[in-house]
């Protein structure tokens, strides 16, 4: 298995074989800080326990990272299993929807995203970047996941989080085990905060003014102390409007 595959899947808590406990509310991916603004991200639950993030694309489509739809082994998880709760920055007090059943498609080039259909929702939808990130460019990764180290499982936020970071290069010497040379997926460092298990298929968006964001990445993976990998949507584009219809 590789380094990337075996980071996304320690992103994941593993709730399947182990309950998640109720987390109280945190305030902040680790070392973050609390979101003020995000009315397209989305809290994927599975068995009623907080597992991964998501972002609605439209307003009857989340994407998020394809192994948060998988036990493990790699065995799909049921969509009778699986609840968002979206149009609330507080999970708590999200609005509950569920797959349309056999809606899910994996993306066709193998990246850690998927996309998953569910009844039509009212609220605001990602803008989704048409540009690829550049190294250097300061850009924001949001979740509901871990806020601790240790046992992630124990410390998930109710409140939506949020961590700066700084996409690298994929040359020699930046972080090549996340990018990938022809942009399929972005690397980033951490500057303030980090994403971990929770996060994962959580948005990456743009630092721009409130209500000015864009996609361009889905988080996929970390290595808890630097480094940040996402998928970038760019790359993805028009396989997602095939899928979403627009």
């Amino acid at each position: 298995m590789s380094r990337r595959a075996r980071t996304a899947i320690f992103a994941l808590p593993l709730l399947i074989t182990a309950l998640i406990s109720a987390a109280s509310t945190a305030n902040a991916v680790i070392d973050g800080s609390v979101s003020r603004y995000g009315p397209w991200a989305v809290r994927m639950l599975v068995d009623g326990q907080p597992l991964c993030t998501g972002t609605a694309v439209s307003p009857e489509w989340i994407i998020s990272a394809s192994h948060c739809f998988f036990d493990l082994p790699e065995a799909p998880v049921a969509d009778s299993r699986i609840e968002f709760r979206v149009g609330s920055l507080d999970m708590r007090t999200g609005t509950p929807v569920h797959p349309v059943p056999g809606s899910r498609v994996r993306n066709p080039d193998g990246l850690d995203v998927l996309l998953i259909k569910v009844p039509r929702m009212n609220i605001p939808v990602a803008r989704l970047s048409s540009s690829a990130v550049q190294p250097g460019q300061r850009v924001r990764v949001l979740g509901w996941g871990a806020t601790c180290d240790g046992d992630e499982n124990n410390c998930q936020s109710n409140v939506l989080k949020q961590a700066d970071l700084r996409v690298q290069s994929t040359q020699p010497g930046g972080c090549d085990e996340y990018g990938t040379p022809d942009g399929a997926n972005f690397c980033a460092v951490r500057l303030s905060g980090g994403p971990a298990g929770g996060d994962s298929g959580g948005p990456v968006v743009t630092s721009a003014p409130r209500g000015k964001e864009t996609l361009v990445g889905v988080f996929w993976g970390a290595d808890r102390s630097r480094l940040v990998g996402a998928s970038a949507i760019s790359h993805q584009l028009g396989w997602i409007r095939s899928v979403i219809g627009k």
